[in-house]
């Protein structure tokens, strides 16, 4: 049956009157460009000299998008989701690490988190971001196909074993591990890496995961190349295809270089390329296991109908749909009360670390025309829907 993302009272189950309210101020504030950069530049500052922030920080913005400062903070949030049919993927979200010693606690924190999926059904993934694991400069570097010193050669090959190490123990455990994707002038280096582990661990299924940014206009014919491959080495593709999160500074960066942008000309042809890219992915879905993280209804739509007429059912194993805790909530829930199998990222960690995460959100809200005002519509809707309840 086709999910309604009109039902706010699916939608907004879990959440209690105070956190509807909250839910309704943050995107307000959201919704105005202006308040999104000051406040940015303001609490970038006061982190920076070390001003007492993180409690005002903690009781909004960061208890709305993020689960808990650590994995038990956000056990009650994944049992009541699981309680309401919606799985969890645990995301430590710390970013800007340097060293190898931060590199390391990373690879460590993901480790204990696939020890911690292998433990409940709620959690049918773990993830990781390419530079938690080792230098954004040194992925450019050999994305660029620059000649390594020694040194730089030794810290490459850490990296290397530092996605491995991970790899090898989702495999033991039988967990699929999505790897993010990040910006593209060091997305070459992640995708050769993860394109040699898919051919290590995913003989049989897919248990590594690449994600793939269908703002870019090369991606698609990147899915299909891979699924050439795929079919004549003999492994499965793990496919997390996401619109992206990085198109302001990708476009800024290829006009100050002179070069062609990577992202699509407009709106419509990213969404025409990841349509595309899911329709491919289900064509082929004996190579695939997807997960399709969009916000966007028509695609998540158009997914639910193609696997309608394919006579695919909700909960196929190999079709996943996936968005971020605090966002989109009609469409995760909604999904979930038809049977599908809907995902929320669930990010966590320290509350100084996790900002840049949290920025993020809030530029991205800002810079998506119609995610906030959908947003603010579906909580006013469900404010007023449960006024005349109570009436």
């Amino acid at each position: 049956m086709r999910p309604n993302f009109e039902n706010t009272a699916i939608a907004f189950e879990l959440k209690s009157d105070s956190q509807l309210e909250r839910a309704y101020f943050l995107f307000k504030m959201i919704s105005k460009e202006p308040l999104v950069r000051i406040g940015t530049a303001v609490t970038n500052f006061a982190i920076k000299v070390h001003l007492p922030v993180e409690g005002l920080i903690r009781a909004t913005v960061f208890d709305h998008f993020c689960g808990g400062v650590n994995e038990k903070d956000c056990l009650p949030i994944i049992d009541n989701m699981y309680g309401n049919g919606v799985y969890s993927i645990l995301d430590y979200s710390a970013e800007g690490k340097e060293v190898d010693n931060q590199f390391d606690f990373a690879m460590e924190k993901t480790l204990d988190i696939l020890d911690f999926v292998k433990e409940k059904d709620a959690m049918p993934f773990a993830v990781f971001k390419p530079t938690g694991f080792g230098r954004f400069k040194l992925f450019e570097k050999v994305t660029a196909g620059s000649e390594l010193d020694e040194n730089e050669q030794a810290e490459w090959n850490r990296i290397v074993a530092r996605f491995d190490k991970v790899c090898q123990k989702a495999y033991d455990l039988d967990v699929a591990l999505l790897i993010d994707a990040e910006e593209s002038w060091m997305q070459d280096a992640a995708d050769d890496l993860i394109l040699d582990l898919m051919r290590k661990y995913n003989k049989q299924k897919a248990v590594v995961f690449n994600t793939f940014q269908m703002y870019r206009w090369d991606r698609l014919d990147y899915v299909k190349k891979l699924c050439i491959i795929a079919e004549a080495e003999g492994f499965k593709i793990g496919a997390k295809a996401v619109r992206g999160a990085y198109m302001e500074k990708e476009n800024d960066r290829a006009n100050e270089n002179g070069y062609e942008s990577p992202i699509c000309k407009s709106k419509r042809d990213t969404d025409e390329n990841f349509d595309a890219a899911i329709h491919f992915i289900i064509d082929h879905l004996e190579h695939f296991t997807i997960f399709a993280g969009t916000h966007n209804e028509k695609s998540t739509l158009k997914l639910v109908d193609l696997m309608e007429k394919m006579c695919i059912p909700a909960n196929h194993e190999k079709i996943w749909f996936g968005q971020l805790f605090g966002m989109s909530d009609h469409i995760t829930y909604n999904l979930a009360a038809q049977g599908y199998n809907a995902v929320k990222y669930v990010p966590f960690g320290p509350v100084r670390d996790v900002m840049p995460y949290l920025i993020r959100r809030a530029e991205e809200n800002t810079s998506v025309a119609g995610q906030t005002s959908r947003e603010l519509a579906l909580i006013k809707k469900e404010r007023k829907r449960r006024k005349l309840e109570e009436a």
